[in-house]
């Protein structure tokens, strides 16, 4: 059956592999950039490429929370139901540390911009049967600090990055509590694979970026996957399994999630 599948972050690396797999598939599928005119360019690009016409595109930058809610409100207006939502939108290196709001740059992008694009698109979701949350998550994960999280206290890139990739998981466990007709799942794609994130990060990969789109596109559609919410899928593995210890603290857990929903309303 084809689905309706919007892709955040994916003009690039395995976002656009992704998308390019899933439309050669027939997918409706629906990109997400920064850049309208890169965005335009990589739909086209995909176009050719699969000869599915069945593509769009949405423009926002994820640094900014009004225009993650501004790209939210269009697509809760032009798409009737969304089956599928794949947040992969993510970064490690930034030209700039902290955005307008003073938050840390790779909590913002990699954590709390994804927690309001995907709040705020649940009518869409909710419109589908069982749709399907992929969020995409690290091997790389560690304690959060929560006064770095409110942007009280500087920590380093690599921290910064790890911690937001906890802090998506533990979101992802405590979503797939609340709402149970969503199968929501966080995973860790695969370890140093082939991108262009990857590459300005560590210098080098050591796997391709297919083995990501591949388990992305796996949770996302395939029928193997329709009853996992609330379960953490270990690429590095191939299989499920846990995710950092503080991801079972309740203590840790209530805390993330009062402090999310006071920074993004």
């Amino acid at each position: 059956m084809k689905k309706t599948i919007l892709i955040t972050g994916s003009t690039d690396g395995i976002g656009k592999l992704t998308a390019t797999k899933l439309a050669a598939q027939g997918h409706e599928v629906h990109l997400h950039g920064r850049n309208q005119n890169k965005l335009n360019a990589v739909i086209a690009e995909i176009k050719s490429a699969t000869g599915n016409d069945n593509l769009n595109g949405f423009v926002a930058d994820f640094s900014d929370f009004e225009s993650v809610k501004q790209m939210a409100h269009q697509v809760n207006k032009e798409l009737p139901k969304l089956d599928v939502l794949i947040n992969n939108v993510g970064i490690y290196h930034s030209s700039e540390s902290y955005n307008r709001n003073g938050l840390e740059m790779r909590f913002v992008v990699n954590y709390f911009a994804q927690v309001l694009f995907t709040t705020e698109v649940l009518p869409v979701l909710k419109k589908a049967n069982q749709a399907r949350v992929v969020n995409l998550s690290s091997a790389a994960q560690s304690s959060i600090s929560f006064d770095a999280l409110t942007g009280e206290e500087s920590i380093g890139i690599s921290d910064a990055y790890a911690q937001s990739k906890l802090a998506l998981t533990i979101w992802s466990f405590y979503m797939a509590q609340k709402e149970p007709n969503l199968t929501i799942v966080p995973v860790n794609p695969g370890s140093l694979l082939n991108t262009k994130m990857v590459k300005e990060a560590f210098g080098n990969s050591w796997s391709s970026a297919d083995k990501g789109a591949d388990i992305l596109i796996a949770l996302g559609v395939s029928d193997e996957f329709a009853d996992v919410s609330g379960k953490y899928f270990d690429n590095d593995r191939g299989s499920f399994g846990l995710a950092h210890p503080d991801a079972y603290d309740k203590a840790i857990v209530d805390e993330l999630i009062v402090l999310t929903n006071k920074i993004v309303g």
